[in-house]
């Protein structure tokens, strides 16, 4: 296979796109062609890139981007009933007996649902991301619908209504257990709506015994509270202080006033207080709700910095973020003014300010760890609201904050680390996590902390676990902003075509190995795959084809010439190929001395010169020497190694670590690749020591992970590494545990050195796309070293390979509508076996969670496949074979079609089934 056959760039689009590709329109969105080079001198194909705010080649696709895009830099927040009946009970500062928001009155007069209750909208839209069960917020639905009718029953105003939200309480009190999810202090708050209900002489549809049960609840509630007695305490019972009924000291709650003169930001915490206190800031705060959203408020607010962030931090998790470059940057420049100016937003919780750190810190921003030193210690962080009631989500992203250190004197992160990596491994081996979707979250990032992670490795998984419910849970829930759906679709595009090229890319690596004769070698690892993950696992952007190819072809290289310094040559060979690389031109025949110096050295020089041409087209300028000059380097650390192994030499620390940082082969890997990533390169750059220092912290992180991991191996082979050189050295002084220890904490201060110089701004002449790749590669290596050594540990890198290149995405936990349920042409199918059709028709008609179709299509699997195989529709309607042959081929593509899939659309089947990495087609 030859490179000029490699159409890398060429993913699926639609059909208006440039070229000639197969149509598919089965996905909302496809991956822009992107150009590769097509051999060695030829001209460039026209390279683009992922969506940049620029031209954009099917109107369908603009059309869905610029939808997202509204609602990126547009906050929406759903409605709270719960919170507007509470504003609606604040009393007219001139007519007490009169509402000071009539409006939003009306409001709850306008919104009673069919069954009587005032539960949120987004209950009936939401489609559960748990498989187990479907998460319950019967609570949320009876506390909203109380206070609508308090609301209504205090200005004595819609009788009906009340009676109908009294019948909906009586009906699904009972339904009410442990396992649902709670609001924010609903075992206080429902209770004291309870006892404002009796006072103002509602007949509650309630028994005497329930009643006496939830004040029970109450009860014990506040007696836990008042003998803890502790600073969060204190605030969270000012949080909830609707539900004291009357036994809360008023000034002491208007204390935790903020600036915006709200409470805790909480439209019914403030208007609670105006029930009983007059505070025209806090009336100003909540007048300035009601002109943005009309005659309802939501239950928090403001929240926009805080829900820019997470959309941002979506589109970065998902992988699609390089769409909206130009958006993002608008959004964390106003996010960075805010941090400046100390915006009380940002500093007055405890997770946007986590996320904000975070954020602004990764995308470059100026921001120091001193704005998290009121968490560094558990026991302050318990004193906040989100500390108190144990915010799980609150830990996580101080969790994710305290990983980003760029300098190894960093002590506040240090000590955040310690603390939430201790409180949240306790929260798992403990079962504490209710929701099945934090406890993966907190898992997997346990297991995988962000230096250790590849990011096409992270984009699956984030996109297979995507929550399209995007709830959050306060004193009731809430959604805001951005439709999950539409980035989902976006992803699943974007992240199906990329396997496309990714396949083809590493097809023709395989290719160029065998062409080049380098599986001859027997001597030799074969790990093509294994070094094109590296590349494909980071470098992943479509438009990288030629510094993902650079990156793995530099990977299969230096594998091969480390094993055959290390004993698959003798030192008459590795003198003879260092030889010729320096000479390099007007090599004879004769100057081999042998077949495998031979075949090494033409592939290396073809390499090199072939990586040099393209390279000429990007950078204007001949790179050659500089190759050359990256290899011999490394070729002569290992001839030293070599020698010292050969001679019984036990070389200082210093000596060692001097050879072993080149030796460690990731010159010739990374260096020659960031002549590809972008922008240009210039002598300057490659001559300063921002660009030296890089390279050194990043082979050193990989030389001394490897050494941790290989030390037993090195032992029984007699060679020295780091760890053995300091018990040496050491004289009886060092353990092996001592030494250990200290190439962990070298480690440690190493990757934030490297991260600081990747993020660093001022004075830095190396360009930003050119440092990432470093700080690419050093996660590569705390991956390939987790365990062991990744080469020794072939399950786990396959099945990294796989889940990269191979596996189609498995959506194991969305759930969205699909068109199972309403399509007559899926339904036919099923209805040609009587069994099926009634199943079916019970399921259409109950409208049942997916997890219960699975189950009964699994049954009758054999007897679906055979319907397919005999299916006999007219030509016309093979668009819905080959959907029902896909879904039937994949279960786990069962939520992928949603309604933003045209099923009536024409689908090509040849791009499906390559999709699907099906082998035969069924036509």
């Amino acid at each position: 296979m030859k490179e000029s056959d490699l159409l890398v760039a060429e993913a699926p689009v639609c059909s208006c796109s440039r070229g000639d590709h197969l149509p598919i329109t089965m996905f909302a969105f496809a991956a822009p062609p992107v150009g590769s080079f097509v051999g060695v001198g030829k001209s460039r194909i026209k390279s683009y890139a992922f969506e940049r705010n620029s031209e954009v080649n099917a109107d369908g696709r603009q059309a869905s981007l610029d939808k997202i895009r509204e609602r990126l830099l547009k906050v929406e927040l759903s409605v709270s009933a719960y919170d507007t009946a509470w504003v609606a009970m604040v009393p007219s500062t001139r007519f007490p007996r009169t509402p000071y928001f009539p409006e939003c009155v009306d409001w709850i007069i306008d919104n009673q649902h069919s069954d009587g209750s005032w539960a949120p909208t987004h209950h009936k839209l939401s489609f559960t991301t748990n498989i187990q069960h479907k998460l319950s917020f019967t609570k949320d639905a009876l506390s909203s619908t109380l206070a609508c009718v308090l609301a209504l029953r205090r200005w004595n105003v819609g009788e009906e209504y009340v009676k109908k939200g009294l019948s909906f309480i009586g009906s699904n009190f009972s339904s009410m257990n442990e396992q649902q999810i709670s609001p924010v202090g609903f075992s206080i708050i429902f209770p004291g709506m309870i006892n404002y209900a009796l006072e103002m002489g509602l007949d509650l549809p309630l028994s005497e015994c329930d009643i006496d049960a939830l004040f029970s609840m109450r009860e014990v509630e506040l007696r836990r509270e008042a003998e803890e007695n502790s600073v969060g305490s204190k605030a969270y019972l000012a949080f909830v202080a609707e539900g004291l009924c009357g036994i809360q000291d008023w000034q002491e709650v208007m204390s935790y006033q903020r600036k915006n003169g709200s409470l805790f930001n909480s439209p019914s915490t403030t208007a609670a207080a105006l029930c009983h206190i007059r505070d025209d800031k806090s009336l100003n705060y909540l007048s300035s709700i009601l002109q943005k959203f009309g005659r309802s408020v939501p239950t928090t607010y403001p929240l926009e910095i805080h829900t820019h962030l997470s959309m941002v931090d979506k589109l970065e998790r998902l992988g699609v973020s390089l769409y909206f470059i130009h958006d993002i940057r608008r959004i964390l420049d106003r996010v960075y003014r805010c941090w400046v100016e100390s915006d009380e937003e940002i500093y007055s919780n405890v997770a946007t300010c986590a996320l904000a750190f975070r954020v602004l810190r990764m995308h470059g921003y100026d921001v120091s760890s001193d704005a998290l030193s009121p968490f560094a210690d558990a026991r302050h962080f318990k004193n906040t609201v989100q500390g108190h009631i144990r915010d799980l989500n609150a830990v996580i992203e101080l969790y994710k904050a305290s990983q980003v250190q760029i300098s190894p004197e960093e002590p506040v992160l240090k000590k955040l680390n310690s603390w939430v990596t201790h409180f949240l491994e306790e929260e798992l081996d403990n079962n504490a996590i209710n929701s099945l979707d934090f406890s993966q979250e907190v898992d997997y990032i346990l297991r995988f902390p962000f230096y250790a992670n590849l990011e096409r490795l992270e984009h699956k998984r984030n996109i297979e676990h995507c929550n399209l419910d995007n709830m959050q849970m306060l004193k009731t829930s809430f959604v805001c902003s951005m439709n999950s759906n539409d980035l989902l679709e976006l992803a699943v595009a974007a992240f199906s075509s990329s396997q496309l090229i990714y396949r083809k890319e590493l097809q023709y690596l395989e290719s160029w190995v065998k062409e080049s004769k380098l599986d001859q070698l027997g001597f030799s690892r074969q790990k093509e795959t294994y070094c094109y993950l590296s590349a494909a696992a980071t470098l992943f952007s479509s438009e990288l084809s030629s510094a993902r190819l650079c990156l793995a072809k530099g990977g299969v290289l230096t594998t091969l010439v480390d094993d055959f310094f290390d004993g698959g040559g003798s030192s008459e060979e590795l003198a003879n190929l260092i030889k010729l690389v320096e000479k390099w031109h007007g090599i004879h025949e004769n100057e081999f001395c042998s077949e495998k110096v031979k075949i090494i050295f033409f592939a290396l020089q073809n390499t090199v010169v072939e990586l040099a041409a393209k390279a000429y087209l990007f950078q204007k300028r001949d790179v050659t020497n500089h190759i050359i000059k990256i290899w011999l380097a490394m070729m002569s650390s290992m001839m030293k190694e070599a020698d010292w192994l050969k001679n019984n030499t036990v070389p200082t620390v210093d000596e060692y670590m001097t050879h072993a940082i080149p030796s460690f082969a990731l010159g010739p890997v990374i260096l020659p690749s960031l002549y590809f990533v972008g922008p240009k390169l210039s002598e300057d750059s490659i001559a300063s020591s921002e660009y030296c220092n890089l390279f050194e912290l990043v082979s050193k992180l990989g030389r001394l992970l490897n050494d941790i991991q290989g030390s037993e191996r090195d032992k029984g082979e007699g060679k020295l590494n780091y760890l053995s050189l300091l018990v040496l050295h050491g004289k009886g002084s060092f353990s092996e545990e001592d030494a250990r220890r200290d190439a962990w904490s070298l480690i440690e201060s190493t990757r934030a050195e490297l991260l600081g110089l990747v993020l660093q701004n001022k004075g830095s002449i190396v360009p930003r796309e050119c440092k990432e790749v470093f700080w690419k590669m050093s996660k590569v290596l705390h991956l390939f070293y987790r365990n062991n050594d990744g080469f020794s540990s072939p399950k786990e890198m396959v099945g990294a390979v796989n889940a990269v290149v191979h596996e189609p995405l498995k959506f194991y936990f969305v759930f969205c509508k699909f068109y199972i349920y309403n399509n007559k042409y899926l339904f036919y199918l099923f209805a040609t076996n009587s069994n099926i059709i009634y199943k079916i028709k019970s399921l259409m008609k109950k409208n049942v969670s997916y997890t219960t179709f699975l189950f009964i299509y699994t049954l009758y699997e054999k007897k679906i496949n055979y319907l397919i195989c005999n299916f006999n529709e007219p030509l016309t309607n093979y668009n819905y074979y080959y959907v029902v042959r896909a879904l039937l081929l994949s279960v786990h593509l069962l939520p992928i079609f949603t309604n933003a899939w045209r099923i009536g659309d024409n689908i090509s089947f040849l791009a499906l089934y390559n999709f699907l990495g099906i082998s035969n087609s069924p036509l």
